[in-house]
């Protein structure tokens, strides 16, 4: 694919040190790998950690749209490797623990990719609300070719089915 123009969906997420700061260190990281034009951002948004060891701070998320000539593959090298500057060091980390930096490949134009290592979209993406609210502020009619919905849409069917669960009604 190198070469060809893809638009692709970045997540983001920081709970360890100064949070703002390192989201947007990282974007400027992001923005000078050759072959990755930053187009724009989601606002930074306060979220409670999901799925990980209790104890840890309150993350700040958000999504990033990019423009990029670089493969699926070698694009989330490149976030590998912003994480790996940043300090983080994915071998040594606790599964969903606490992170300065946390950058994931949501979504790459429209295509689903299922290998060692790589799935796009997101695995899970449609069952957290950390990633489909900043995804939805800047791209809320992109299509989730797993499931052929809009970002827009799955937010609202997450929202509505944790209000379900919340009062009780989740049948």
């Amino acid at each position: 694919m190198s070469g060809e123009r893809a638009v692709a969906a970045i997540g983001l997420g920081s709970n360890v040190g100064e949070r703002e700061r390192e989201l947007s260190r990282a974007l400027l990281l992001l923005g000078r790998v050759p072959g990755i034009v930053v187009l724009r951002r989601s606002r930074w948004i306060e979220t409670e950690p999901e799925g990980g060891p209790p104890g840890q701070g309150r993350f700040l998320n958000g999504a990033a749209l990019v423009e990029t000539t670089l493969s699926p593959r070698a694009l989330l090298d490149a976030l590998l490797g912003i994480e790996a500057r940043m300090g983080r060091d994915r071998s040594k980390s606790e599964k969903n623990g606490p992170r300065t930096i946390d950058l994931d490949l949501l979504l790459y134009d429209d295509v689903v990719i299922d290998e060692p290592g790589l799935t796009v979209p997101h695995a899970r993406m449609e069952e957290r609300l950390f990633v489909l609210e900043p995804l939805a502020e800047i791209a809320p009619d992109r299509v989730l070719p797993s499931t052929g919905k809009r970002v827009e849409e799955c937010l609202e069917e997450l929202r509505r089915a944790r209000q379900d669960v919340a009062s009780g009604d989740g049948s």
